[in-house]
Formats: C-alpha cells, structure tokens, sequence
C-alpha cells in the first residue's frame, strides 16, 4: 500500500450504490503502477445530496471524480462547464475539479471506442445496430457517429428510441421485434441494455441467421462472458466484451487528476478479472 502524504492527490467515485464498482481497483493499480502519491476512494452518495456532497469535495481539495448510477444527470447539471462529450451523451461520468470550478465530460463513448479498436474493430467499418437507449446507448452511439458509422438504435420502448433519435441527428430507429432480421443489415450489434447482467434476464437476440463477419459488442461485464457472447462465440462471431470499456473509460480521468495517462494492458485486465471472479 502506497504512503500517502499531506500532497496526496485525491479523487473517487461517486454512486449510490457503489460497492459494485472495480473503479477503486483500477485507478489504485495505475495510481501504484506508477508510484504516485494519490488515492481513489468510493463515495456512497444518496440521491439528492449529490450536489452538496461534490461541492464538499471541491472544498476540501479532491481532485474530482467519476460518477455512476444514479447521478451522471445530477452531475451535468451541477458542473460550470461540459465538455463536448457531455453535451452529446445529455450525462457526465467523469469531474474533474480546478481553481474552485467543476468541469465534466463524458468518456463512455471513447471506452468503448478504444475497446473496439483494441479488439482489431474498426468502429466506421459499417452499419451500427445498438440494442437500448439508455444512458450508455447514447454516449456510444454519439461515439459512434463522430467516428463516421452509420448507428441504427432499437429499444423495447419505442418512443425512447426516438427521443434519441431527435437528439442525435443521424440516428435511426427500427422497431425491437424487428432487432433480428436487422442484423443483416449491419457489421457491429451492440447490447447497451443491463440484460444478460447478473441479476437481470438474458437479452433475447436470435443470431441463428446473423452473417458471419458480425461483430457483437456487449457493454455488461458482470459476468465477463454473458449468454449474448457464448451465442456469439458458438457461431464463430467475432465478440467484444464489456470490460474493456470500463477499463478504458478511466484513462482520461485519471489523466486530468494525477497527471499520468495510464496503460491498458493484459496485466491491468487480469489484475480486475481476479476480482471480478473471486465475487
């Protein structure tokens, strides 16, 4: 364990509730990867005192903070200024705290981009079907169309789909019963939905007639192999799992509070799966 001194710089995560998260774990690698004087710390935080408690924090010197469930809305509308990414997912995931202000962004979209390209998958290769239109559907298919793909959105729900797609210029919407027969239309599917999470039902997604150069994205990674994978692995898919995202949503973050722009790498990823697999 890293000695932490009266410079210690200090940043966290902030949820409600939080215990799920491996951001503590990752950000503690990187901060004893590279021998900095910092700590990263969970911030159980209640509905309805997130802005009291992040103010609390600019005070005290923290250097910012992630934000998860249920307060990424919370957090945009408290910050003095949103970057681009905020902007275009309507949420911030990360705060970065500077001479008494509150910045935001969000780089959910650029986890998931660096995942893809980590896993040898050109995002604007062709048509993109997310499945969902969450919080995450709009980040990644904000991404999505700034990296140049063509982003179709179908949702259980239709008319969230089409808020979206207002939203989003670009976008297109099928219906959700419509979702199997899309995917011959298109080169990457993407889950957004929690579906196939532990604890939730597995996302019903038929891929008997999917063509062979799919790749299928799945943005849950609790269990790390979800049924969608296993579908996908049993007919040859190309997969990409969820935890990449994750690990690599955290590098800008850290980035801005400890001044390092840290490695995703197999050791990183094996060092969260041991965690992940002993819960």
């Amino acid at each position: 364990m890293s000695v932490l001194s009266g410079h210690t710089r200090v940043a966290g995560i902030a949820g409600w509730p939080v215990t799920y998260s491996r951001s503590p774990r990752l950000h503690g690698f990187w901060l004893r990867r590279h021998g900095i004087d910092g700590a990263y710390i969970p911030l159980p935080i209640r509905p309805g005192e997130f802005a009291t408690a992040m103010h609390g924090l600019l005070a005290a010197g923290f250097a910012g903070a992630n934000v998860t469930i249920p307060h990424k809305l919370a957090a945009f509308d408290i910050c003095d200024s949103v970057d681009e990414t905020a902007h275009r997912a309507g949420a911030v995931n990360t705060l970065v705290f500077r001479d008494g202000r509150i910045g935001g962004s969000n780089t959910d979209g650029y986890g998931f981009l660096a995942n893809l390209r980590a896993h040898g998958v050109d995002p604007a290769a062709g048509p993109a079907l997310l499945l969902g239109a969450g919080g995450s559907a709009r980040a990644v298919a904000a991404a999505l169309l700034d990296a140049g793909a063509s982003v179709t959105i179908a949702n259980r729900t239709r008319g969230r789909a089409e808020a979206l797609a207002r939203d989003l210029t670009g976008l297109r919407v099928v219906e959700w019963d419509a979702r199997v027969t899309a995917l011959a239309d298109h080169a990457l599917v993407v889950n957004t939905t929690p579906l196939g999470m532990v604890g939730h039902e597995p996302l019903d997604l038929d891929l008997s007639h999917a063509p062979a150069s799919l790749v299928v994205a799945d943005n849950v990674y609790v269990p790390l192999e979800t049924p969608l994978l296993t579908a996908a692995r049993f007919r040859g898919l190309r997969c990409v799992e969820g935890l990449g995202m994750l690990l690599h949503q955290g590098v800008p973050g850290f980035h801005a509070w400890f001044g390092v722009e840290p490695r995703v790498d197999e050791e990183l990823r094996q060092f969260v799966v041991a965690d992940l697999l002993a819960r």
